[in-house]
Order: structure tokens, then C-alpha cells, then sequence
């Protein structure tokens, strides 16, 4: 049985988290992966946590594109395998054209740290099979740069494959700019590349894990991504 992977770059913060849900509560076979390995023949499934890679110098996920596992995180991808990025693991995805649009500062230029509602649009996928079509979640948000961009041409696109996964809402699945924390096209708070084996979302679902946090409403996230992993292995 294969493991999966937690990627560690400097300056990411919420590795730990992941590797405790991961191993913890899943009960599921984890390592850290150092920034600069490039054998990850042993691994099933890639986990890109948030925090501040690089110090978020130029900017967030924009030096960790470079990193020697990024190579190896591609090769996995295209091979199908599930890759999640959460917050700043979702910035390197898009940096590393894994993922479509850009990231800007949030609207109201302030940090937002806090619980928020996400509605689950787009169900049919490994990380969210699990939830029902709509079905809304309680899960934390921490970032600076979590305004998610995509021209009109690439949103149409996104749109017509059905690639968004999640969008900010109210606690009843109401979608509007009011609901946005961060002023992301389409309230957009998490999208898949086209194979849907990749996602990336700002919440934080290892934040939401267990009843002692408030929520264990993202636990099945990476539920979905490991399960689904270990079944192609065993």
C-alpha cells in the first residue's frame, strides 16, 4: 500500500495539520516530502498545504513553482493521480499551471481568518463524492491573497467543464457578492483542472476535521482523495 505525501516547502505552516488528519484520524499510511525530493514513486496521493511558502516573497506560491517536487507533483498529476492544494498549496497549483486563473489581494486588502460557509457544487469528483450536489459546508478560512482571478474567456471555460468545486455562500446555499469574503470571481472558493484529479481550495478542510475544531464538514475531503488513492494501489 502506497502512502500519501505531504509536501513541505519552507515557510508552510499547516503541514502538521494534514499529516495529523491524515494519519490520525483517516488512518492512513502519510510522509512529509521535503521541497526538493524527486522520487515519489512511493506515494498515492499529494497533499499541498497552506501557510507561507518562501515567505510569499514576489508572491504567494511563486518561488514554490521552482521547487525540484513540483516536477514530480506534475508527473503524478498526469498520470491521474489526486493532488489537493488548500490555500497557499491552491496558489502553487495555479502558479504551477496545474490549475487555471491567478491570485490577487483579498478586496478588502485585510487578512481574513474565520469560519464560512462553501457550497459543494460539483459533487462528482473523488474529493467530493461524498457530500450532496449543493450541500453546504462550515469550513475556516485563513488568507491574505485568497482573491481568485480567471479572465472571461477562462471562466466560460472553467464554467463548461464543470470544474468548480466549491463557492462562498450563507449557511442556507445562498450564492451572492455578500457571501464572498475575498472578492473571488463567482464566489469561486475551490476549482478542479479538467481531469478533476486536481483541486485546489482556499478553506481549510484539515481545520474541519474534527468535532473538538467546530466542524468535521472537510474531513471527507481528504477522505474521498485518500480512499480513492489506495483503492488504485491495493
Amino acid at each position: 500500500m502506497k502512502k500519501v505525501g505531504v509536501i513541505v516547502f519552507p515557510g508552510v505552516n499547516c503541514d502538521v495539520d494534514v499529516f495529523h488528519v491524515v494519519r490520525n484520524v483517516l488512518n492512513a499510511d502519510v510522509r512529509y516530502v521535503w521541497h526538493n525530493e524527486t522520487d515519489l514513486s512511493d506515494l498515492s496521493a499529494v497533499v499541498l498545504p497552506g501557510g507561507f511558502s518562501y515567505g510569499d516573497y514576489l508572491r504567494a506560491g511563486g518561488l514554490a513553482k521552482f521547487s525540484p517536487v513540483m516536477k514530480e507533483v506534475k508527473n503524478l498529476a498526469a498520470k491521474g493521480y489526486p493532488v489537493l492544494g488548500i490555500c497557499n498549496g491552491f496558489q502553487i497549483l495555479v502558479e504551477a499551471d496545474l490549475l487555471p486563473g491567478a491570485f490577487l489581494r483579498n478586496k478588502n486588502l485585510r487578512f481574513v481568518c474565520k469560519f464560512h460557509y462553501i457550497k459543494v457544487v460539483n459533487n462528482k469528483t473523488i474529493f467530493t463524492r461524498k457530500y450532496k450536489k449543493d450541500q453546504v459546508l462550515y469550513i475556516p478560512i485563513a488568507h491574505g491573497e485568497g482573491n481568485y482571478y480567471l479572465t472571461e474567456d477562462a471562466l466560460k471555460e472553467v464554467l463548461d467543464n464543470d470544474q468548480v468545486a466549491f463557492q462562498y455562500c450563507d449557511k442556507f446555499g445562498v450564492v451572492s457578492e455578500e457571501f464572498n469574503p475575498n472578492g473571488s470571481i463567482y464566489n469561486i472558493a475551490g476549482v478542479l483542472n479538467k481531469n478533476k484529479n486536481v483541486l485546489g481550495m482556499m478553506p481549510h478542510p484539515e481545520r474541519a476535521s474534527e468535532e473538538i475544531l467546530g466542524s468535521t464538514d472537510g474531513k471527507s475531503i481528504l477522505e474521498g482523495l485518500i480512499y480513492d488513492s489506495l483503492e488504485k494501489v491495493i
